[in-house]
């Protein structure tokens, strides 16, 4: 082989040894479990983004200022993420649904990175790249600050509630 020849090998992806995409039934099967997923997710998404717009109603913001109702939807979403994520992994069972209905469905279509990037477009656009820069930096600091201390607050509240049972 000459040395600008590439010589590419075959890699081959982990398969689930339970499922057999030979068989027509389980690939019925497989299609068929996504469209509960994908319903429940967008079931969840429409009231996620219907409580950020309604945020968005309540509290707007003025033209050229910072951006704290969406700074606000972002952060509080990060803590309940934090929470849910606790809840949902390390107490008990809980329904298939959850994680994606509240996970992704409520707290996905809440939380937006979309406004985020806008409301840094329109502040540079005002004449406010400071402001902008700040926003910019602020929110994803906010968000894994909120997501770390949803998770902290929600293990404490589950050892003292255990600690409680215990006695």
């Amino acid at each position: 082989m000459r040395s600008d020849q590439v010589k590419f090998t075959a890699v081959t992806e982990p398969v689930d040894p339970d499922v057999d995409l030979t068989e027509a039934r389980q690939r019925r099967e497989l299609r068929r479990s996504h469209y509960g997923v994908l319903a429940v997710i967008a079931v969840g998404g429409a009231i996620g983004a219907g409580a950020r717009y309604g945020a968005g109603l309540l509290w707007p913001a003025a033209t050229g200022s910072f951006p704290w109702t969406t700074l606000g939807v972002n952060a509080s979403g990060c803590l309940l993420i934090g929470f849910l994520i606790v809840v949902l992994t390390e107490v008990g069972t809980a329904p298939i649904w959850a994680r994606p209905f509240f996970g992704t469905g409520v707290l996905g279509g809440y939380t937006t990175f979309s406004t985020y990037c806008v409301d840094i477009e329109h502040l540079v656009a005002q004449g406010r790249p400071g402001l902008a820069l700040g926003y910019l930096a602020a929110t994803p600091v906010a968000a894994l600050v909120a997501v770390a201390a949803g998770a902290w607050a929600t293990r404490r509240l589950l050892a003292v509630k255990t600690a409680g049972r215990t006695r």
